[in-house]
């Protein structure tokens, strides 16, 4: 575990209140101090680095102008937050961050008081915070201040274009800050990133702004601000022959400015920190400051797991025995073989290029793949579009993300029985990232859809053979699922073929006791099978579908069975075993169902092991119901 003893200045600091009595070169030493105790623990706990080290000076800078957490700093996706974290008094615990039990990767208002708002999805940061600014107006808090400190990356979002057109005319007295790195997890893309960059790179119009405002520093007017708001505004539409977008919105706009001169940083914060009104600061800063290896390669140390904090080499588990693949790369590779033979297969991401291995057709076919930002409702009703065209678009959309998208999935692509395939990964308990995080719903908000395909792989082989199912004519709109991390084949190229829609598989069949499985969480149930005396006593039942559910195969189980487990991994309410107590109900079966999943509340942080045995579904989970029903003769529903 990393201490404190070599960081003078830091090991002080154990609350923002410890900020303000310290001087800027104090500050500098601070920022240094801070940015290596990340790297240290991130180095040998598995954390998302880059984010945070470009917004050391930033964060210190904020704490010493503001006074949080009366003041609120809400931080949009908290991958930038750890700095904020330390200085907020869980230096201590870092070393636990995104462990099981430890403290969260992210913003959590349950964790500290200085966390304002819940950070980990993007674009949220700005609507939030005006709740927050409308709030003290009607509260009478008038020395309330509020700041929303957004990536480049996020503004992408829809969300964060709705918070700011509303923002502009409440008038309410709220801070944006656009920390302007250029990239998010890959590189950014589209206008926005483009118009920033035409910001950042005008040298006429940087120069200008520098001599206004060291003019206003040695000037003593009545009214600075609003001249200097007048000045700025005509010196940026002479220069861009078009207003400012910030300021047609409402905002007054201040920047761009070095994101790591903390002398600027502070002087600037604390002169806001008196305007009131809506206003933006466009920061731009270098993601992965301070440490060489993540700044050369921004994408590989955004989260790079344990790595040689001297070297930079990221560690890989390295093993002698060939080792399964893990989903993605086999979907990201199925998909450029499929696209090699149809030129109608394109591909969709929201900002998760390399995340769902869609680099893999992309460095082949970068034409026939779409980065479309972080818009994930954009997403799918882009690949709406381009399906009502003759095209086939796999969208891949993380499952938690997908959330986001929900009314274009109904509106966009089922009535219109569209085929868009809808590629969820990172479905199920995904592990440190944490409740906001876990791809624990899409089963259930997915199968109440009319028009839906709904299809989770028990193994790599199912998946490939989904995905090529999923492209043949007619499909209308298909949903296929898997999880994060490894699947369970090592031979999993085999030749694709096509899966007749709607019918599961007989694993093996038993004699007293039938398990009910969807996805890769079937693995677990055939693991504890092998484990318990009496191996013909339980049979396995793989649906594949749930939407439409294999109804011949629940007969078949049903008539021979009166006790079923289902076993699935998402949360319990309207997944699977809902789906098979209804078929129960409506056919009249009087059996025992007992329904294991991700349970009706929050699941925290941990590893996928830990949270599959505290959820109670991994293998020793199984058989222990077994046993039970070994013991009792009947299954003990809870």
């Amino acid at each position: 575990m990393v201490t404190t003893s070599d960081f003078s200045i830091l090991k002080r600091i154990n609350s923002p209140d410890d900020l303000k009595t310290l001087s800027i070169e104090e500050l500098k030493q601070l920022s240094g101090e801070l940015r290596n105790f990340i790297i240290d623990v991130v180095s040998e706990n598995s954390g998302h680095l880059g984010s945070s080290l470009g917004v050391i000076e930033l964060t210190v800078a904020l704490h010493f102008a503001y006074n949080a957490p009366y003041d609120q700093i809400v931080w949009d996706v908290g991958h930038q937050a750890y700095g904020h974290k330390i200085l907020t008094g869980r230096r201590d615990v870092f070393h636990t961050n995104r462990k099981y039990k430890g403290i969260g990767g992210f913003p959590r208002r349950d964790e500290s008081p200085y966390d304002a708002f819940v950070g980990g999805h993007a674009s949220v940061a700005i609507s939030a915070a005006l709740g927050m600014a409308v709030a003290a107006q009607h509260n009478k808090e008038d020395d309330k201040r509020v700041v929303a400190i957004i990536g480049d990356g996020s503004m992408s979002g829809g969300l964060a274009f709705e918070g700011l057109n509303n923002a502009g005319i409440q008038n309410a007295d709220l801070l944006v800050i656009v920390n302007d790195n250029n990239i998010a997890i890959d590189a950014n893309v589209g206008a926005l990133k483009e118009y920033l960059i035409d910001i950042t790179s005008s040298s006429a119009y940087n120069k200008l702004k520098k001599d206004v405002w060291d003019f206003m520093g040695v000037m003593r007017l009545r009214n600075p601000r609003r001249f200097i708001t007048r000045i700025q505004y005509a010196i940026k539409s002479f220069l861009f022959k078009k207003s400012n977008l910030f300021e047609s919105l409402g905002f007054r706009y201040f920047g761009p400015i070095d994101g790591h001169d903390m002398k600027r940083l502070v002087k600037i914060l604390q002169d806001l920190r008196k305007i009131k009104g809506p206003k933006v600061l466009h920061v731009v800063t270098t993601k992965g400051k301070g440490y060489k290896h993540a700044e050369i390669d921004q994408t590989a140390f955004h989260a790079p797991g344990k790595f040689n904090k001297s070297t930079g080499e990221i560690y890989t588990t390295q093993t002698n025995h060939p080792v399964a693949p893990k989903y993605q790369e086999v979907f990201g590779r199925t998909l450029l073989e499929l696209a090699e033979k149809n030129d109608k297969i394109v591909g969709i991401t929201p900002a998760m290029l390399a995340g769902s291995s869609m680099n893999i057709m992309n460095r082949k076919m970068p034409e026939r793949i779409f980065d479309v930002g972080i818009a994930e409702a954009h997403a799918v009703t882009f690949s709406a579009g381009l399906a009502s065209q003759g095209l086939i678009p796999f969208c891949n959309i993380y499952s938690s993300f997908m959330q986001r998208a929900f009314d274009q999935v109904i509106h966009d692509v089922a009535i219109q029985n569209l085929q868009v395939v809808f590629c969820l990964d990172r479905a199920g308990l995904v592990g440190n990232d944490g409740p906001t995080h876990h791809g624990a719903y899409d089963l259930a908000f997915m199968r109440c859809v009319p028009n839906l395909t709904i299809a989770a792989p028990m193994n790599e082989v199912e998946l490939r053979d989904l995905m090529f199912t999923a492209q043949l004519p007619n499909k209308g709109p298909f949903v296929i699922r898997y999880p994060k991390g490894q699947g369970v084949m090592v031979e999993w190229r085999k030749p694709m073929k096509e899966i007749v829609i709607g019918k599961g598989e007989i694993i093996k069949e038993g004699s007293d006791l039938a398990i009910i499985t969807l996805g890769h969480a079937g693995n677990f149930a055939v693991n504890a099978v092998k484990k318990i005396a009496d191996q013909n006593l339980a049979g396995i039942y793989n649906m594949r579908f749930l939407k439409p559910i294999d109804a011949d195969l629940l007969h078949h189980i049903m008539n021979k069975y009166k006790n079923i487990i289902t076993l699935e991994d998402g949360t319990v309410k309207g997944g699977l075993g809902s789906a098979v107590v209804e078929f129960a109900q409506e056919h009249g079966y009087r059996v025992n169902i007992k329904i294991m999943g991700i349970p009706d509340r929050f699941v925290e942080q941990g590893s996928q092991e830990e949270l599959y045995a505290e959820c109670g579904f991994d293998e020793q989970c199984i058989c222990k119901v077994v046993d039970s029903f070994v013991k009792h003769k009947v299954l003990q529903i809870h």
